[in-house]
């Protein structure tokens, strides 16, 4: 079983997520590459809000691909360009993550492969392995 790793010998998170996550062994790992605030047809938005959702259902919609949802995501990494995208950032991760809490990393970057874009998300996912019955 995957497990949610808590200590107080470590400062207490900062929002939503937690301070380490153990995956055991015999688990399948997905890692979706950083996924943008782009939609299916490449368009961008200009608003900050709707790339934040977009970036998520991109990278949910790679990890549907595997079989997998939100309730298994083990660490999140997401990148926004503006330090005022703060709330936009937790609020739609909340959302999405619906009061799951895996281990996560914030950066505030300068910026990202298109001049337009304000955020970048990327999972790492993790499931018990199916056996296959021969």
């Amino acid at each position: 079983m995957i497990r949610t790793l808590e200590t107080d010998n470590a400062p207490k998170p900062l929002s939503a997520y937690a301070q380490g996550v153990e995956i055991p062994p015999g688990h399948r790992v997905v890692h979706v590459s950083g996924q943008v605030g782009v939609t299916r047809a490449g368009d961008i938005p200009a608003d900050p809000g709707r790339q934040h959702e977009l970036a998520w259902e991109n990278a949910l919609a790679v990890l549907a691909a595997a079989g997998m949802d939100h309730r298994h995501i083990v660490d999140a990494h997401v990148y926004i360009t503006e330090r005022s995208h703060l709330g936009i950032y937790r609020s739609t991760r909340d959302r999405f993550l619906k009061g799951h809490r895996p281990a996560a990393t914030l950066l505030i970057v300068a910026g990202l492969a298109d001049d337009r874009l304000v955020v970048e998300v990327d999972l790492v996912a993790a499931a018990e392995a199916v056996a296959l019955a021969i």
